[in-house]
């Protein structure tokens, strides 16, 4: 395995070297670029050379499980990550307190109880109420649009909604479980029941927040498999009403403390400029979190520490983030904002990996058509690991209060593979992610953050 990896690092050494040295060069090629290919062949070959990364990842997940706002299990991985950053030698390592809320899904089920008894395989959906003890039993009336659910509005009183909507991309589908539930109850539905926002597979559920309308009813709100609504809606077309026990304990307790995790390499000559790396540590609670978002965290935090390992230290401060809530609250990412306003002017960029890590495939970018052909220059470094292709936009949820606030350059690691199909269901687990695509997705972030945070201009 060592040689190995030292045949990648040999090998990645002539692709990361320039493509032409001869000639005259204009100011705006790129060829400035080329002072950084020995110090990024340096972190590549660093980051190639073993399998750290994936190893805190799986040390993390099987340590502490799934992190929940409000969990155990959160507060004990953010205080392992403080510890854990303090021993990688990065600096000004704290937390930074945030409020989160504290949902408890509790025991629930569903269940067909006519034509035939069957269980269907189904998550409550984050922020739910519960039903009451004994369930909430009604016919269920399936619909595939918000449309069709309007058009047959007289139908929807006293039962149980389902939306069957294949999953097309999250963006499209997700609003059925963000708003589908508030939707159903203005029509007068008992409970909502929502299609998995993923493709179809292995009659996996999917969790999620959900959102409740102002002046809508509350009702509680629930996922089912792709294949138990496909079932639901075949014994409608024939002329079949379903009925559906559904069991909830689903609840809010108190309001918890939480914390962000934040650790820096200082800059050595600006280091009131930052570059913010980093991804949430909060996942849902079931799974371990590994690829929504422990992966992102884990990538962003080892930038830093290969910087730290290999002595290098950029003109700006480099500051890594593990932010808390963001699956049912972001109030980690609005903390931030709130508590660094006065200092989001000196933010130089910020990068977000919450796209998970499996097979890293290029860098999104939000920002001026300038520093756009700055990261493309910088992405160039990456070409021996495939991952010099910068697309649009650069987001995430965690950065997203912050960058909008004060028009900061945004960054987003983003990745090929079945992200979406294990995305928010208990088979979000480590075996999921290939060793070598996060030393892949180390290595490009700690080459873009440091070429970023070193160069002589700010980017702009």
């Amino acid at each position: 395995m060592r040689f190995r990896f030292r045949s990648i690092v040999l090998f990645l050494s002539l692709l990361t070297a320039p493509f032409s040295t001869s000639g005259e060069t204009r100011a705006d090629d790129g060829a400035w670029v080329d002072t950084y290919r020995d110090v990024a062949a340096r972190i590549i070959g660093d980051a190639l050379s073993s399998t750290f990364a994936w190893d805190r990842l799986a040390l993390m997940g099987d340590t502490f499980g799934h992190r929940l706002s409000g969990s155990k299990g959160l507060e004990d991985a953010i205080q392992w990550a403080v510890a854990e950053m303090k021993k990688d030698g990065l600096e000004n390592v704290h937390t930074e307190p945030v409020t989160v809320p504290h949902w408890v899904r509790g025991r629930e089920s569903a269940e067909i109880t006519s034509p035939r008894q069957r269980p269907l395989v189904m998550l409550g959906l984050g922020n739910s109420i519960g039903t009451p003890a004994d369930g909430i039993e009604a016919e269920v009336l399936v619909v595939r649009s918000f449309e069709e659910l309007d058009a047959h509005s007289d139908r929807v009183k006293g039962r149980i909604v389902l939306y069957n909507v294949p999953f097309t991309n999250y963006t499209e589908t997700v609003q059925f479980r963000g708003n589908g539930p508030s939707r159903a109850a203005a029509h007068g539905a008992v409970a909502a029941l929502v299609r998995s926002v993923g493709p179809a597979g292995l009659r996996l559920p999917h969790t999620g927040a959900l959102r409740y309308a102002d002046g809508a009813p509350q009702i509680p709100a629930a996922a089912v498999t792709a294949e138990d609504a496909d079932l639901l809606q075949r014994l409608q077309e024939r002329g079949t009403t379903p009925r559906v026990r559904l069991r909830m304990d689903a609840k809010f307790l108190p309001d918890a403390d939480s914390f962000n995790v934040v650790g820096e390499l200082r800059g050595r000559e600006r280091p009131g400029e930052v570059v913010v790396v980093g991804g949430h540590i909060d996942s849902w609670d079931v799974g371990t979190g590994s690829t929504d978002d422990g992966g992102g965290c884990i990538v962003t935090w080892e930038a830093l520490r290969i910087m730290k390992k290999l002595n290098l230290r950029p003109r700006r401060t480099v500051r890594v983030v593990l932010w808390t809530n963001e699956e049912n609250g972001t109030r980690g990412a609005n903390a931030y904002r709130d508590r660094y306003k006065d200092q989001l002017a000196n933010h130089v960029l910020m990068l977000e990996s919450d796209s998970g890590v499996l097979r890293p495939s290029s860098f999104g970018f939000t920002g001026s058509d300038a520093a756009r052909t700055r990261i493309k220059q910088i992405a160039g470094l990456l070409r021996g690991i495939q991952l010099d292709r910068v697309v649009s936009p650069g987001e995430g949820a965690d950065i997203g209060p912050s960058v909008q606030a004060a028009n900061i350059p945004a960054m987003s690691l983003e990745a090929d593979g079945n992200y979406f199909l294990i995305h928010h269901t208990p088979a979000d687990t480590i075996d999921k992610i290939d060793p070598m695509d996060m030393s892949r997705a180390s290595a490009a972030i700690a080459v873009m953050a440091y070429v970023v945070a070193e160069m002589p201009d700010r980017l702009k």
